[in-house]
């Protein structure tokens, strides 16, 4: 099968399983018009498993929405169903698709890709169509500089992302009696704007700190090996190590530092969730420090979702498969960018795109996901990144420390 029969496959399977929710809710409240949105989004490759996460969380939030009596416009009820396409996690497919998806399917707003790659591939298409863009995957601050007026982030930054643990390892230095400039940091990141973006969080904040940044290495491109680097952290022997891979990065950053036996006593890493490190590597995975855009404990709530708890039970509810998982983030920033749009075009009280477009640069919305406020520049500056370290197989809560629900081991085991 050709890569565009593939796609139109995926778009059809995907449109005709979105549809039969819809269809069902326009029973109990009355026929609903069609808002179509459109996303090239990564079912297979690289970014397979967390594109799927993000369609799964678009899904429950139109399940949601409808469930709640559908989008209202000027006194009429819309529903909304989506376009999917697979760009097979490659950067120049995404940007086809979203030619497409505007072009032939005549979509007028758009939901994001998975990753900042994909997100910066697709920002100019939607950008020179004039069509409205809520993404949820795309973190990187580069993103926002370049003056995109449609292009719009439900999530934190990612410079944010790790951060939290640098801040955290300075606390329990000074817990010990000692200085934060006495701290080592290793660094191993992968070669993307998403993760580069990390590494230069860490570094900013390991400079005003004064700490040392020991290792600075880029993880091997297939992200199946990192065994080189990890020999080097046992010869360096730094106070924290941070890893960003995303979710193969995670899990070759557990697998490999339980199998090599690296000890370093705070671990942070990126995608824990995404890549069921706690399922896929049992105890090995207690102990490290997982950024996280969101977490279920935290006291956030909205009228169509509840609260951060009532979400997760809800989500595993609908989707099985995630009963005994604890709910990535990616699922529900993808539910919070749905929410964006059911708020703007109720506000706007119209289809027009730019009416849309303006009311969605003026949200200013509580959600279980946390506040959504934009900057000018498109991205959410109402909402903080956490951290939770794996306790015992659960994820908790340890950073910042006005969100924390647990205190943190430390150092790690």
């Amino acid at each position: 099968m050709t890569g565009l029969l593939k796609s139109l496959a995926t778009s059809v399977v995907a449109t005709g399983a979105l549809l039969a929710a819809p269809a069902a809710m326009a029973e109990s409240h009355g026929d609903c018009e069609t808002i179509t949105l459109g996303s090239a989004i990564s079912l297979t490759g690289k970014y397979g498993v967390n594109g799927v996460h993000a369609k799964n969380g678009y899904e429950y939030a139109i399940q949601k929405i409808d469930e709640a009596g559908g989008v209202m416009i000027d006194g009429k009820c819309h529903t909304f169903e989506v376009i999917y396409y697979d760009d097979e996690s490659k950067g120049d497919r995404s940007a086809t698709l979203a030619e497409r998806l505007i072009n032939q399917d005549k979509v007028q707003y758009m939901l994001g890709p998975y990753s900042s790659g994909l997100t910066k591939a697709i920002a100019p298409v939607t950008e020179k169509y004039r069509i409205p863009m809520v993404e949820a995957e795309g973190a990187s601050r580069s993103l926002f500089n370049k003056g995109y007026r449609y292009l719009f982030a439900v999530l934190s930054t990612s410079e944010q992302y790790l951060a939290s643990a640098i801040t955290l390892a300075a606390e329990m230095a000074e817990k010990e009696g000692k200085d934060p400039s006495d701290v080592t940091v290793a660094i191993a990141v992968e070669n993307d704007p998403f993760s580069l973006d990390i590494r230069a969080g860490v570094k900013e904040d390991a400079e005003r700190l004064g700490m040392k940044v020991v290792i600075d290495e880029k993880l091997p491109r297939d992200l199946s090996d990192m065994s080189a680097i990890l020999t080097e952290v046992e010869l360096v022997d730094p106070d924290v190590l941070v890893v960003s891979g995303r979710s193969k990065g995670a899990a070759t950053a557990v697998r490999q530092i339980e199998e090599q036996g690296v000890s370093v006593p705070m671990i942070a890493i990126t995608h824990c969730e995404a890549a069921d490190v706690t399922g896929n590597f049992g105890d090995a995975a207690n102990g490290i420090l997982c950024s996280t855009q969101w977490a279920e404990t935290l006291s956030y709530e909205d009228e169509i979702f509840g609260s951060a708890s009532e979400y997760e039970a809800g989500f595993k509810e609908a989707f099985l498969e995630y009963t005994d998982k604890t709910v990535p983030y990616q699922v529900a920033q993808a539910s919070a960018a749905v929410y964006v749009f059911k708020d703007a075009f109720e506000r706007a009280g119209t289809l027009d795109k730019e009416a849309v477009r303006d009311a969605i640069a003026e949200t200013d919305l509580s959600t279980f996901y946390g506040q959504i406020r934009f900057a000018p520049e498109g991205n959410n500056i109402a909402k903080p990144m956490v951290l939770r370290q794996i306790q015992d197989g659960a994820y908790n809560v340890v950073a910042p420390s006005e969100f924390a629900s647990h205190e943190l081991d430390w150092p790690r085991e």
